[in-house]
């Protein structure tokens, strides 16, 4: 049995570029159930006009505000654990998220070293989770969406 998939039933997060887009887009290729919350409209930087990402992620449900601190909590709320990825000093949005998590006591794991310590610390917490992913945008660190598709594939896989 794949326990992989078994361990992670979906995967959320927020539809920016980046992280958000690498695990959107790995959870697909895998073939695991994939959503969350964005900004209304589907705001994301790269596509800022209405139906945004919406039209590549159909998955997404969006917000009724523009905030993007409204997803960023919504998918805090609506998984079992995060997964910071990339450098996140300096993403306001990584630190809502994470200030989000701990207020709520939802566990969350920073910049793990590889898919297998990242599946270990999720075993330790359970089966059939769900799963957001936060971490930079592709704007504050380039090549963050590639290495976060990567990651979560290894995850997955």
């Amino acid at each position: 049995m794949d326990t992989s998939l078994s361990l992670i039933s979906r995967v959320i997060a927020g539809g920016q570029t980046g992280v958000d887009r690498g695990a959107l887009q790995a959870a697909i290729a895998c073939k695991v159930v994939h959503g969350g919350w964005c900004p209304a409209g589907g705001w994301a930087e790269d596509k800022p006009y209405p139906p945004g990402v919406l039209i590549d992620f159909p998955g997404l449900k969006p917000t009724i505000e523009a905030e993007p601190a409204v997803r960023t909590r919504l998918n805090i709320r609506d998984s079992h654990a995060t997964i910071a990825l990339g450098p996140v000093a300096g993403s306001e949005g990584c630190a809502i998220a994470l200030a989000f998590a701990e207020g709520t006591g939802r566990p969350v794991l920073m910049d793990p070293q590889s898919p297998e310590q990242a599946r270990e610390w999720l075993e330790s917490i359970g089966r059939e989770l769900i799963v957001n992913f936060v971490g930079p945008r592709e704007s504050q660190a380039p090549g963050i969406r590639d290495y976060a598709y990567d990651f979560v594939v290894g995850l997955l896989s």
